[in-house]
Formats: structure tokens, C-alpha cells, sequence
């Protein structure tokens, strides 16, 4: 085996995650190769989110008012979650083990909050020192409630979060037409966020790519992992490209050998676990966005620059730049489909035009994606079974504000020195 200052690591996953943490194991000296399936990083879950680095969005989803949510809105196709009722094992599993995981919603939403606010440093300092442009605006986020049932729901959640080491401060209805004018409605009031802050995942992913490229991590893209194989010395890694061939065959198999592997394989991490002798109970959770592009001074004008979250409808935006808006939101349990559903864009659009009317939603790029969701809402980093096999993933909602710490906490993991 190679020495604990240069190993030889695969990296499973091109994502936000995945590529973060090959940069981390690449600082810490090791000698790094990702592999995924698409030709170029950020292609999935890391394409088009909803843009928040958001330390205030830390709560977990864990409560009884959320499992009586989603069941009053099987029925409603534009409702913020949506559930497929047609079973499964792997839905009624992960649900089984949701519900177990309600009396964990304290102590889990703190733990988020301290992994977030650590992350941010993280990633900041990645950012500077590769001189990553992925139009970052440190303006805060906002979140609004219309009644006052809601609002002191968030009060409770604000109170947890401070335990957390958050800050979010309450604002007045004026204050909120204050600390962002172009948003239209009335309000009970909100929370305001300073230390938030949003940017443009994928920029930012295709940026790190480079960079680790560039500093001389193996990009194994277009590769999909076929198969896995550990043993007393390793891990051996069977692959085969998806670039299409001229006469339409199969690509042939490729085999590399490592001393360990890190799995970031987002809503996949499941399927390459159980190859691996390992259950990691990720569901894939789709959520959908799309961009607006802001074509004329009118519509620059009128399109928000702080980023909100309205917690009535889930839903949350981003300024990437003077010429794109991106909103986000809705949860769809519906495996492994990403098909992009005219009445879950729809939402999205009218909350716009109702927030917003005008801005124009003429040229509005819809998009969904899978995100990779644990039960009890919080990321696995940990060794596998296999002391060659690590993971990092299960992020959710949440990766791309927590992704630069949990990457620096699963590379600590790999290289940590083994007393024999």
C-alpha cells in the first residue's frame, strides 16, 4: 500500500461533493482520481439548485407537522411535497426510519447549523484560493411569513439555530421592504440572515474541477462505474466509458486499482454501498428550479438581489449576476424519475409573478434533479465496512451549503495514521 502522505484515492462522484472532497484529499497529499458518469463535473444534483448557502435553512424535516403536510398533499399536484403513493421497499423503508428519527430533530438541526457555519470558511477559502468566480452576493438571506402562526414557528426554529452558533434577527414588515424593495405582499414578518450568502453551484463545481485538474487530479470522466471489488490491499474499480461508440457497441471495461475509495456518488451512493457490503439508505428526493433570465433594465430592476425563503411554499431564489434569477423549491418522493412535470414548474413561475409582477418570466429555464436524502436528514460521512471504503454523501437539500465541511471531515478520515 502506498504511505499514508500519498495514496492513491478514487473518488466516486463528480458532483459538488465529490469534488470538493477530491480537493481536500489532493491538499492533504494524496494522489486523487474522480470518476463519474457524465463527460463533465456538476451534471446532476449540482447543476441548477436553488443557489443558498444557507446555515438559516439548517432545520431537518423530521416532525410530525411535516408527515401530516405530506399526507394532506398527495392529492394537490403543485403542492410544496409530493409523494407517489405507489409503494416501495425502499420508500416505505427510508419513511419507517424518517418517522423513527423525529425525536432527533433538536439535536440534528443544531448539528447541521455548526457543520453549515463551518463550511462556509471552507468553501470561501477554496473559492479565494483558486480564484473561483461563481457570482457569490454576501447580501443575506431573508425569510418572510404571511401569519403569525408561521412566524412563531420560525421564532422556535431561530432558537435552535442560535444554539447552533446562527444568528438571524427578526425584521418588521417594513424592515423586510427594506432590507429587499423589490418584493411584493404582505407579510407578519420575518428573519433576516446577514451571514448567508448564495452563489452559483455549478460555476463553482466546474471551477474546483479545473483546479483540481489543474493541481493533478486524474479526471476519470464519462466512466461509469461498473462494479466493485475490495480487498486485504485495496479496492479495485471496474469502469466503462458512456461515450457512444460510431457502430453503437459497448465501450470496453477498464480496471484501476486504489488504495481506498470515497463514495460521493449522490442519489447512486446506495446501489455502489450495497456493492461494497455497506446500506447507505439514500432516497432520491426531486426538487426542481428554474432561471430566469433578466433580459432588459426593467426587469434587472425589478428582480430581487437578496436571497428569500418563503417558508409557506418552500421555496427559495438567487441573483446569480446582474442577468440570471434563480428560484427553487417543492420535494417529489418519486424514485428515481427526472422527468421535469409542467404542474410542479408551474408553481414556481406564478410565485414569481405574484412577488414580482414586473419582472419577466418570458425566458424561464425549468430544471429537476435528485437530491441524495437520508432519513434523518444529515450527510454520512463515515467508514464503511471495508476499512479501504469511506463515504461522503446524503446531503439533500443541503449540499451545497454543507459539502465543503463534510469533505474536509471525510479526508480527514482517509488519511488519518493507522497504529498497527
Amino acid at each position: 500500500m502506498s504511505s499514508e502522505s500519498n495514496q492513491r484515492i478514487a473518488v466516486i462522484g463528480g458532483g459538488i461533493t465529490g469534488i470538493t472532497t477530491a480537493y481536500t484529499l489532493h491538499k492533504r497529499g494524496c494522489q486523487v482520481t474522480i470518476f463519474d458518469r457524465h463527460p463533465y463535473a456538476a451534471m446532476e444534483t449540482s447543476f441548477a439548485n436553488g443557489g443558498q448557502l444557507s446555515a438559516s435553512n439548517a432545520e431537518v424535516w423530521n416532525s410530525w407537522t411535516t408527515v401530516m403536510k405530506g399526507v394532506k398533499w398527495m392529492v394537490s399536484p403543485g403542492a410544496p411535497l409530493l409523494v407517489n403513493p405507489k409503494p416501495s421497499w425502499h420508500k416505505l423503508s427510508w419513511m419507517a426510519e424518517f418517522i423513527r428519527a423525529i425525536p432527533e430533530f433538536e439535536e440534528n438541526t443544531i448539528t447541521t447549523a455548526r457543520l453549515a457555519i463551518e463550511a462556509r470558511a471552507h468553501l470561501q477559502a477554496m473559492a479565494e484560493a483558486e480564484g473561483i468566480d461563481f457570482d457569490a452576493q454576501h447580501r443575506g438571506i431573508l425569510h418572510f411569513y404571511k401569519t403569525q402562526r408561521e412566524y412563531e414557528a420560525a421564532e422556535r426554529t431561530t432558537a435552535l439555530l442560535a444554539k447552533g452558533g446562527l444568528h438571524r434577527r427578526p425584521v418588521t414588515p417594513s424592515e423586510i421592504r427594506q432590507i429587499e424593495p423589490a418584493l411584493k405582499g404582505n407579510f407578519h414578518g420575518g428573519f433576516y440572515t446577514e451571514s448567508d450568502f448564495t452563489g452559483d453551484i455549478h460555476k463553482f463545481t466546474t471551477g474546483l474541477a479545473a483546479a483540481c485538474e489543474r493541481l493533478g487530479v486524474t479526471m476519470r470522466f464519462a466512466q461509469d462505474v461498473v462494479s466493485t471489488e475490495t480487498g486485504p490491499g485495496g479496492v479495485r474499480i471496474v469502469s466503462r466509458s458512456t461515450e457512444p461508440t460510431l457502430d453503437g457497441s459497448d465501450q470496453p471495461l477498464e480496471t484501476n486499482e486504489f488504495d481506498k475509495i470515497v463514495v460521493c456518488g449522490g442519489v447512486m451512493s446506495r446501489r455502489l454501498a450495497h456493492g461494497l457490503g455497506d446500506r447507505i439508505n439514500v432516497y432520491p428526493v426531486k426538487g426542481y428550479s428554474i432561471t430566469v433570465s433578466l433580459e432588459t433594465p426593467a426587469d434587472q430592476a425589478t428582480a430581487p438581489w437578496v436571497s428569500l425563503l418563503d417558508d409557506n411554499t418552500k421555496i427559495v431564489t438567487s441573483r446569480l449576476g446582474a442577468t440570471r434569477f434563480r428560484v427553487a423549491g417543492t420535494a417529489e418522493f418519486n424514485g428515481y424519475n427526472r422527468d421535469i412535470r409542467a404542474e410542479r414548474i408551474a408553481p414556481l413561475i406564478a410565485w414569481c409573478r405574484v412577488h414580482f409582477p414586473g419582472m419577466s418570466t418570458r425566458h424561464a429555464v425549468p430544471w429537476a434533479g435528485l437530491r441524495p436524502m437520508m432519513p434523518n436528514m444529515m450527510p454520512r460521512v463515515m467508514k464503511g465496512r471495508n476499512p479501504h471504503v469511506f463515504y461522503n454523501t446524503g446531503h439533500g437539500h443541503l449540499g451545497w451549503t454543507l459539502s465543503a465541511a463534510t469533505a474536509d471531515a471525510v479526508s480527514a478520515l482517509v488519511t488519518q495514521r493507522i497504529n498497527h
